[in-house]
């Protein structure tokens, strides 16, 4: 099964890092960085704001363990987001796009 894992972290370079690392480590064939993102979260018993980076990783329901074990030791928070969702369908050639990338 295919999916989109999102995470959030502190800033473009912190992404950028983690993004590096999920590639090299054949965990994602893909990662968008959209910078900038406002976040509104309830953290420390308060409604709290940050700007953020999201990345948008596109890989496979087997790899999970390992992405996560990794963002989690690249990663500034003490309670990263991330989160995985299925893609439930796609275009084939870029499914098998996302295959030939993660072997």
């Amino acid at each position: 099964m295919y999916v989109v894992v999102l995470v959030t972290a502190k800033d473009k370079k912190e992404a950028r890092k983690i993004s590096i690392a999920l590639i090299k480590a054949k965990l994602a064939a893909c990662v968008n960085i959209v910078d900038k993102v406002d976040s509104v979260f309830f953290w420390a018993g308060k409604i709290d704001q940050a700007q953020e980076s999201l990345l948008v990783i596109k890989s496979k329901r087997e790899k999970l363990p390992r992405i996560i074990k990794l963002v989690r030791s690249l990663h500034s928070y003490e309670v990263p987001e991330i989160i995985a969702v299925p893609i439930i369908a796609g275009d084939r050639p870029y499914l098998r796009w996302i295959n030939a990338a993660l072997r």
